[in-house]
């Protein structure tokens, strides 16, 4: 957990001219996230794609399924991702719907900056 974000930001500096895509859930972006700062610092337009559960959904469901009804340590109370991407000085979004995506998508791929597109789901 964790890789994906700082993984991206060299994915994008081998390969300036391809189109880099990071998908992390809501707690691997939390461990590093703050990476997010170098590829603004350093002009990376990523796609940072952050799929918000509130939950160490993993983790979670290995406990339901090794020890039902004894979940613990797996809630997070999280950011706002969008508001986050946005101070960093990347293009934050958040989406709710699935018919939001494609849109956001797109407003991602033309911004010429790093993006964040927060997905917001209540699956975990």
């Amino acid at each position: 957990m964790g890789y994906g974000v700082p993984a991206a930001v060299a994915a994008k500096v081998v390969h300036p001219n391809r189109i880099v895509i990071s998908f992390s859930g809501d707690g691997c972006f939390m461990m590093n996230g703050q990476e997010l700062a170098t590829a603004v610092q350093y002009g990376l337009n990523i796609i940072f794609l952050v799929i918000n559960n509130n939950t160490y959904g993993t983790i979670q469901m290995h406990q339901q399924r090794h020890y039902p009804n004894r979940q613990v340590g797996t809630a997070l109370h999280n950011p706002d991702f969008s508001a986050l991407a946005n101070a960093y000085g990347a293009l934050g979004i958040t989406v709710r719907r699935a018919d939001e995506f494609d849109t956001a998508f797109d407003e991602a791929l033309a911004c010429g900056r790093p993006a964040l597109i927060e997905l917001q789901t209540d699956y975990y």
